[in-house]
């Protein structure tokens, strides 16, 4: 079974790199794409730890719910880590 997360609903001042109408949605992990140097601190000159980063795919229904024109199509985003919790199985 694919693994259920959510991407948190953080709104940080600065540069992020989730984006923020995926920001509350669930989706699944399609692949592990490995650890990366984090960008949000490299965009500041920062030392960045390396960070797994994961393919997220999300259904239309997913984002959009009811509004979605073609609600099976599919969004995949790549996201780090720290911005993915585990999803509760009986959220919609």
């Amino acid at each position: 079974m694919a693994e259920r997360v959510r991407v948190k609903t953080l709104m940080p001042p600065g540069h992020v790199r989730a984006p923020w109408y995926l920001r509350g949605k669930v989706g699944v992990i399609e692949r592990r794409l490995g650890a990366f140097h984090n960008p949000e601190q490299l965009a500041y000159g920062l030392p960045a730890a390396k960070k797994p980063l994961y393919r997220v795919r999300f259904t239309m229904a997913d984002i959009w719910g009811n509004e979605a024109e073609n609600p099976s199509d599919t969004l995949d985003a790549e996201i780090y880590a720290h911005w993915l919790e585990e999803a509760d199985t009986h959220a919609t």
